[in-house]
């Protein structure tokens, strides 16, 4: 609402809020994110009717369509993803242009950019959406290999989505728990609302602009810290802890650092993440048996010290802290963890592209003013004196 209608509904142009919390900015029909109750449903379909089980392919054809597929996994989208696996020409030569040695997170950013050619227009096509989902799988794993002096393993058209990710970063066909375990991850971070990622990637799409330059800007957003970027730092510290009976002192002189526990608490949901429980369960099928010991044990012990140290604020394990150890139970390292986050969420960025530019309208909030008052006089210069 723009501040003159809000003057005229009597709300005080005071009325703002810091990082748009509790402001409602349009109208989505992809996913709802309870975060009094911890719900989370895919187009009506509740998370926990979709993991374990729904093949990523599945859920690709839900959010996109908002009706489950009438065979699981849908073989017209599989077979349209498989077929858009490989890289053009010209896009590898731009993958194998990026520097070695980078971050892979960083790498990403930059090979997604280069996915625009010019033939990335406005509005998104669903085939666009595809090359997006297709494609950076294939770029990340060919620039990891190359960056560790390996050879690119080509795409494989008989693998699904998931499983072919892990072939490419491997050279061999994977283990199906592991590919179990992360499809049931790929599903759970496929989307969640209006996220920062989400949202910087539909600012993008209001102005107009291409599929590319808004994926590009929704990893720039998931890049940070606050938001998917913080995955491997859950790793660190189960790492720090060392073993369960060193829980309780290590999280007390962390909190006395006044240090931030890694894998706690989300700006959404007020009670526990439903996505860290389903990644719980999946972690105790392939989680080494002491490593998920000493995450259960840092779990317990941090919750009971956030509620004695900061009762009232509801501070509950979220969806990295289960997801690093899935993660790492699959074999990934550390620096992939948050490209695949990436990797997985590509299919709600292009559920939201689509449906920002199918009733678009440019994203252009307000801010309140506090500077100081017009009117001011600008301080005049002396003859001849120099500019600064």
């Amino acid at each position: 609402m723009s501040p003159r209608k809000l003057a005229r509904a009597g709300v005080p142009m005071s009325a703002s809020s810091r990082g748009l919390e509790g402001v409602v900015i349009g109208r989505s029909a992809i996913t709802l994110v309870e975060g009094e109750t911890g719900g989370l449903a895919y187009r009506g379909f509740r998370i926990a009717e979709l993991v374990p089980g729904a093949p990523y392919e599945s859920v690709i054809h839900l959010l996109l369509w908002g009706e489950p597929p009438s065979e699981q996994p849908p073989s017209r989208l599989s077979r349209e993803l498989a077929g858009r696996r490989s890289l053009p020409r010209r896009l590898e030569s731009l993958v194998d242009s990026v520097s070695p040695g980078l971050p892979p997170l960083e790498a990403l950013r930059t090979m997604i950019s280069a996915m625009g050619d010019g033939s990335f227009g406005y509005p998104p096509t669903v085939e666009q959406v595809f090359d997006l989902i297709a494609r950076t799988p294939t770029m990340l794993t060919r620039y990891v290999r190359r960056s560790a002096g390996e050879r690119a393993v080509a795409p494989r058209a008989d693998l699904g989505h998931v499983a072919n990710y892990l072939y490419m970063l491997e050279g061999v066909v994977p283990d199906p728990r592991k590919v179990r375990a992360l499809e049931g991850y790929f599903v759970l971070l496929a989307d969640h609302g209006m996220n920062a990622s989400t949202f910087a990637l539909r600012v993008v799409l209001s102005t107009n602009s291409d599929l590319v330059s808004a994926a590009t800007a929704g990893l720039a957003a998931l890049k940070g810290p606050l938001h998917g970027g913080a995955p491997a730092k859950v790793s660190d510290m189960l790492d720090g802890v060392g073993t369960p009976e060193n829980a309780e002192k290590w999280i007390a002189q962390a909190l006395a650092r006044k240090e931030r526990l890694m894998g706690f608490g989300h700006r959404a949901y007020k009670v526990e993440d439903p996505r860290a429980v389903i990644l719980k369960q999946i972690a105790g099928e392939v989680a080494d048996p002491a490593r998920l010991a000493l995450a259960e044990r840092v779990e317990s012990v941090a919750l009971d010290a956030l509620e004695r140290q900061r009762a009232g604020r509801r501070l509950y394990t979220n969806v990295e802290y289960y997801g690093a150890v899935v993660l790492e139970s699959v074999g990934l390292p550390r620096d992939l963890f948050t490209p695949t986050f990436a990797l997985a969420r590509t299919a709600g960025w292009g559920a939201h592209a689509l449906e920002q530019a199918a009733e678009n309208r440019l994203i252009r909030p307000d801010v309140e003013y506090v500077g100081p008052a017009p009117g001011r006089r600008w301080p005049e210069r002396s003859a001849g004196a120099p500019p600064h």
